[in-house]
């Protein structure tokens, strides 16, 4: 596959993906079972991730968004902007944070400092990738799909700056 002026191979086909979200779901559904959550995704790349794992969610639950940007082009800027903010109040709610991708661990931390100064009751993070090798900042995610190596990836929501989105699976970039 080609974006822009990269090349992407195969790297997380839909079939894997789309297990993957009924085993995180089916987690979800049983540690909140007692719970009405919150769930906010993380635009723009999550939005995918979102659709989907909510389709799986059986509990009574509402969804929200978030839009966050720290990435120009294939490089973190290191700088977590807000760019839409919640509306909803969180306060003593069970907050379940959506995300497509925990790399460097900085946009992560940054939400979640954000929402215990809120006053919630609890939050936790599904997110579907997780580059261990990247993280700078160490965050505690409880809800992962696939750890994956420290590689650019494209497609399912993720992107290279803007394109790539539009693909049902995931696709690494060329070495």
């Amino acid at each position: 596959m080609k974006v822009k002026d990269k090349s992407f191979v195969p790297y997380l086909s839909e079939e894997e993906i789309q297990k993957k979200i009924k085993k995180l779901s089916s987690s979800i559904n049983k540690d909140y079972k007692e719970s009405k959550p919150l769930f906010i995704a993380i635009l723009n790349g999550s939005f995918m991730f979102a659709s989907d794992i909510f389709k799986e969610i059986k509990l009574d639950c509402e969804i929200s968004f978030m839009k966050l940007s720290s990435y120009e082009e294939m490089s973190s800027t290191g700088n977590v902007r807000e760019l839409i903010g919640l509306n909803e109040n969180v306060f003593y709610r069970d907050v379940i944070i959506i995300e497509d991708i925990v790399d460097t661990g900085r946009t992560m931390k940054n939400v979640l400092e954000q929402f215990k100064d809120r006053g919630v009751k609890s939050v936790e993070v599904v997110s579907l990738l997780i580059k261990p090798e990247a993280l700078e900042n160490p965050v505690e995610i409880k809800y992962v799909g696939f750890e994956i190596p420290n590689k650019f990836v494209v497609g399912y929501g993720l992107d290279y700056d803007g394109f790539g989105r539009n693909s049902k699976a995931i696709y690494q970039l060329k070495s």
